[in-house]
């Protein structure tokens, strides 16, 4: 079975959308992904903040790292994190297709629903 390079796309562009929204999937990182929208912080304090071991808190600090969608600086003897804006915009860019609804599809669930109303008047 042959692929052709706009189906290639869109399967790749499909498989995109399943990693983000499985990384996402988790209460705790969609929270830190949130918390890190407003400014960097430490293992420690997100810790607190979310109400979750630090253990837990690296864990998922890891998974987000190694999607490139937040960053590891270190100071001092601490690291803080901070997103990773390009990448956060590559997500929504990827999200937003896959949701974005086809103007043919709109029209088709208008007159779908046209025809249910009227059968049901």
């Amino acid at each position: 079975m042959r692929i052709h390079l706009n189906e290639w796309r869109i399967v790749t562009s499909l498989q995109q959308a399943a990693a983000i929204f499985k990384i996402l999937s988790v209460e705790s990182r969609v929270m830190i992904l949130h918390m890190l929208k407003k400014r960097s912080f430490c293992v420690n304090a997100l810790a607190r903040r979310l109400g979750i071991s630090q253990a837990a808190v690296s864990q998922h600090l890891r998974v987000l790292r190694d999607a490139g969608v937040v960053e590891a600086d270190k100071r001092g003897y601490f690291v803080h994190y901070r997103l990773n804006t390009d990448t956060l915009a590559r997500w929504q860019l990827v999200s937003n297709s896959l949701l974005q609804l086809e103007e043919a599809g709109e029209e088709y669930a208008e007159r779908n629903e046209q025809r249910c109303t009227r059968k049901g008047t």
